[in-house]
């Protein structure tokens, strides 16, 4: 599915956003089963809740690569029965969620067929903001600065 939107007026103020931009014009179409949740408890906190009834945890496989979360299930055979009807959706599935920059998982569980995965975004802190002083190019204070005294030796 392309986007009708048009981001070049975007890559002339912006530097960086590529995987962004190129994320949003090439948004697969994706199918609806399993559905899910994603929830976002605080800035940094968020949880993805997948409906996976009828799958156990031996049938569900979760793997986290850089940018992309993988959650995949497959349900075992059982011993060979005859359905009379089959109406349960237990067919095999793998959904993948794009993830921003230092996303890590901090866990998952299952519980009442509910899949649940935590995950929190940890920016080291070399790449958190500061606060840059500027100096003057001969070393001199900033005006209004008041210079340290020299002491005597």
């Amino acid at each position: 599915m392309r986007t009708a939107s048009d981001f070049s007026p975007l890559y002339r103020s912006s530097i960086g956003f590529d995987r962004i931009f190129d994320l949003l014009e090439n948004a697969p179409q994706t199918d609806s089963w399993p559905p899910y949740d994603i929830e976002r408890s605080d800035e940094n906190s968020y949880r993805v809740t997948i409906a996976v009834a009828g799958f156990s945890e031996d049938d569900l496989d979760i793997s986290h690569e850089p940018n992309l979360l993988i959650v995949s299930g497959e349900r075992k055979e059982q011993d060979k029965v005859e359905y009379l009807h089959r109406g349960l959706p237990v067919r095999p599935f793998t959904r993948r969620f794009e993830l921003a920059d230092h996303m890590t998982v901090t866990g998952a569980s299952l519980n009442n067929g509910l899949l649940t995965i935590d995950l929190v975004r940890e920016v080291p802190e070399e790449m958190k903001p500061r606060r840059i002083t500027i100096t003057r190019e001969d070393g001199a204070p900033k005006a209004g600065q008041v210079e340290k005294p020299k002491q005597a030796a």
